[in-house]
């Protein structure tokens, strides 16, 4: 069924658990990220980026998710990740996106301030949530290049959701996005800090590559919705590149979608229980 990520994430935050949010790239793995939530009776959130809504309309992988989000009984939200202009966010707001992330970050304060107020404005009258940025998460994301990013000041954290409205925060505590080359140190004290003046749902980007204990710590700590991306490609990539190379000879596309689904579906599973989303439906 499909919801909005206002009641999910709130619920998780009431009981200190967080709700995984997979990038999907295609339909097999839309097909994975619900399949495994079913399986492991979790919510779950399922997102693309800007970059995967070139590849294909946003119509179209609503309407994947849609098809089986009819058929399921765990709560299923449909989330644009890193929306980088109010076009898009409103594009996706139109074909029935239950969540909109507005990525603002890479902007001055104000204008971050600026474009969060004006797509919260025009989301929240249909009831849709909008979660924002403030800090800068480091990597690579879609073509932008964030360097080493930067940390969220939790004074200014307070600030911008106050004058903002949105209805999650997500935070630069020393994560980054694609592959990491050594293992991050993140700042847990900050996201402490961020806690203590911030009431609404924090959100962890960049976790793909970050310790599984790391991440339940930031849970711990107060996150309430932990992104995951640059796995999932792995995963997926990992299923096809093998049955090609057990049978070079193979051309039909089932065949090696099948693995990399598989693959998808169990590295979804894995992280549901580091979250603590499990047996919650």
């Amino acid at each position: 069924m499909l919801v909005t990520t206002k009641e999910m994430l709130l619920e998780a935050q009431k009981n200190h658990y967080a709700v995984g949010a997979f990038n999907v790239e295609n339909m097999e793995m839309v097909q994975a990220v619900i399949a495994a939530a079913e399986e492991m009776r979790s919510p779950v959130i399922i997102q693309t980026t800007p970059s995967t809504l070139k590849y294909a309309s946003p119509d179209l992988y609503f309407a994947n998710v849609k098809a089986l989000a009819q058929k399921s009984v765990v709560p299923i939200a449909v989330h644009l990740d890193h929306g980088n202009s109010f076009e898009l966010a409103m594009q996706t707001f139109r074909c029935g996106y239950t969540s909109i992330m507005i990525d603002g970050s890479p902007k001055s304060f104000e204008e971050n301030i600026a474009l969060t107020s004006a797509v919260v404005q025009a989301a929240h009258g249909a009831g849709i949530p909008v979660e924002a940025e403030l800090g800068t998460v480091g990597g690579k994301e879609d073509s932008l290049d964030n360097g080493e990013g930067g940390y969220t000041d939790p004074q200014k954290a307070k600030e911008f959701v106050e004058r903002t409205n949105c209805d999650s925060l997500a935070v630069a505590i020393g994560t980054a996005h694609g592959v990491y080359k050594h293992a991050p140190k993140l700042d847990l004290e900050r996201l402490s800090a961020i806690r203590k003046v911030v009431d609404i749902p924090l959100v962890l980007h960049g976790t793909s590559g970050v310790d599984d204990d790391v991440v339940k710590e930031c849970v711990k700590c107060g996150i309430c919705k932990v992104n995951y991306a640059t796995d999932l490609r792995i995963a997926y990539t990992k299923g096809v590149k093998e049955i090609l190379a057990e049978n070079p000879e193979v051309f039909d596309p089932k065949k090696y979608g099948t693995r990399g689904r598989e693959y998808v579906k169990q590295y979804v599973m894995d992280k549901m229980q580091v979250v603590g989303s499990t047996n919650r439906i």
